[in-house]
């Protein structure tokens, strides 16, 4: 379907900080970073939800996006995502409507069965029921959302008995609701058949699977028209990447030594493997990151790189509404914080049409300058002549 926006932009946080630090700084950074965000405009950020491992913080986005809602004007906060089968979903409804009331329709409501093995383990989840779980708690929890009958539902694992929202949502007629799509296409039959949006979180590590953006929305499409629904509009899907930037690629890759191959190994220990690829370590940190940014589709180097990334994933998938930056650690405070000023700068208005305009209004101003140079500069030198002429004539009727 043809796009119906400009391409949006912004950085999903699941968040990931290597060992050995402060961790109330570490989520104080993530605050500062989405205050940054939405200081230069950004149009999202997202935050995600796990409970081991060590390395992923966050344990309640809705929490999360409550306090980075207060320090924000603009920014859309989405939950990055809610793992839907750890829950009871008459009461997730209920704190993202709550959300969706302080922050005054800014919240995006993001779903998905769990990504961490050892969260469900220690929850005692099979990992072969999560994608069925989170489809009934999905279900019910749109139910909720989209009408104001009563909602029963019993499983083997939730009830709902005359279930209503005590609030109805802020926004109009609710919040956005997205899900997940990593490697299976159980993410792309959800959007389609309940007619969401879809959030790609796999970065294309797994090439030609039903998840990869290739494939991602036929699989949106076919569910769609099987269950009736209106097709659905690309600007609602959102595709992940993982970047850093900044004025020269040596500068970019040497800013990576300082996490990068931290990121790494706690992908080939408790991290889920779409989201990451393992490299083996180098004595040298700079030859780490110069193979860890050859073997994968990631981008360690300038703006004029990102641009070209973020066009090939456009033309590989079709098109899609919004890309978010993986939010990491690669580099340290201030040289993320200046990777995301100068995509902000250069990336961004390149695909919202921002740049259109100036440029417009300089050529046409070079191609008259000829034409109309000559006559101001004429203008001027009359000033200057009456000017001089006014000065001798009043000089002379004082010496009369």
């Amino acid at each position: 379907m043809t796009m119906t926006a400009p391409l949006r932009f912004g950085v999903f946080y699941a968040p990931f900080h290597p060992l050995g630090q402060n961790p109330t700084l570490a989520l104080d950074y993530d605050l500062e970073r989405v205050v940054e965000l939405d200081r230069l405009g950004y149009d999202e950020a997202w935050f995600g939800e796990h409970h081991s491992g060590g390395y992923e913080l966050i344990g309640c986005p809705e929490i999360f996006i409550a306090v980075a809602a207060e320090r924000t004007k603009h920014i859309k906060l989405g939950t990055g995502v809610v793992s839907l089968p750890y829950h009871h979903p008459w009461l997730v409804a209920d704190r993202m409507v709550l959300l969706d009331h302080l922050t005054h329709g800014r919240v995006l409501f993001g779903t998905g069965p769990g990504a961490l093995p050892t969260d469900a383990y220690i929850m005692g989840i099979d990992p072969v029921t999560q994608r069925p779980r989170m489809e009934e708690s999905l279900e019910a929890i749109l139910a909720l959302l989209r009408s104001d009958e009563p909602v029963t539902r019993e499983t083997e694992w939730f009830t709902m008995n005359e279930a209503r929202l005590q609030l109805r949502p802020y926004s109009d007629p609710h919040f956005e609701v997205a899900v997940a799509a990593m490697i299976s296409p159980s993410g792309p039959r959800l959007a389609g058949r309940y007619g969401v949006s879809l959030l790609s979180l796999s970065m294309q590590v797994i090439e030609g699977g039903f998840a990869a953006i290739g494939n991602a929305w036929g699989v949106v499409e076919e569910q769609a028209a099987a269950a009736g629904n209106p097709a659905p509009d690309r600007s609602s899907w959102r595709v992940l990447g993982a970047m850093h930037i900044a004025e020269t690629r040596d500068q970019a890759i040497e800013d990576c030594t300082h996490g990068l191959e931290d990121f790494s190994k706690y992908f080939g220990t408790a991290g889920f493997v779409p989201l990451g690829y393992q490299v083996e370590s180098a004595k040298d940190p700079r030859a780490f990151v110069e193979s860890y940014a050859a073997g994968g589709n990631i981008v360690i180097g300038t703006p004029d790189d990102a641009i070209a990334y973020i066009d090939g994933l456009l033309e590989q998938s079709g098109g899609f509404g919004t890309f978010l930056m993986l939010g990491h650690d690669w580099a340290d405070h201030d040289a993320t914080l200046r990777s995301y000023r100068l995509f902000a700068r250069e990336v961004i208005p390149h695909f919202t049409n921002k740049l259109a305009g100036p440029k417009v209004s300089h050529d046409w101003a070079a191609s008259k300058r000829n034409e109309l140079f000559g006559r101001a500069g004429e203008a001027i030198m009359n000033a200057i002549s009456s000017h001089v002429e006014e000065q001798a004539a009043t000089s002379n009727a004082g010496n009369v």
